[in-house]
């Protein structure tokens, strides 16, 4: 099994920063509901927390504080074109040193942490707004699952 001790500190620091990204991604794909959005992200850390003992690597995930990135961006576009790089390499990192199921619960946790982030918040009588399902549609793709 992989584990925190498997990567070096900035390694672990990318593999951190992937589902906060994430979540910021969808939190700023569509105004409104921002607070909401934000404690559904930290729910879903709770929530995987639950699940302890599955995976090692993503227990030690799940047990760190959300880290993210702190760049101040320019721009929305910019801090989602960033977090998608970040996604991706993360998971190109991964690759590397952890199993196949590994990485794929890893891209399964920022999938679910997305939606509940977008569902958080009805926009318009919707649970997810069309912004929000194609941020979670890139966020998909960036992670490299099929059918994004």
């Amino acid at each position: 099994m992989t584990s925190k001790s498997d990567f070096t500190t900035e390694e672990w620091k990318l593999v951190l920063e992937g589902p906060p990204s994430a979540g910021m991604i969808v939190v700023t794909a569509q105004r409104g509901g921002s607070w909401r959005e934000t404690i559904a992200m930290a729910k879903s850390y709770v929530e995987a927390r639950q699940q302890h003992g599955k995976s090692e690597l993503l227990d030690d995930i799940v047990a760190a504080k959300p880290e993210r990135d702190h760049t101040h961006y320019h721009s929305l576009e910019e801090l989602k074109t960033h977090g998608l790089q970040l996604l991706r390499d993360a998971v190109a990192l991964l690759a590397t040193k952890a199993s196949v199921e590994e990485v794929g619960e890893y891209r399964q946790f920022i999938i679910t942490l997305s939606q509940h982030v977008a569902a958080a918040h009805r926009e318009h009588g919707v649970e997810v707004s069309e912004t929000e399902q194609a941020a979670i549609n890139d966020i998909t793709a960036a992670l490299g699952v099929a059918g994004a």
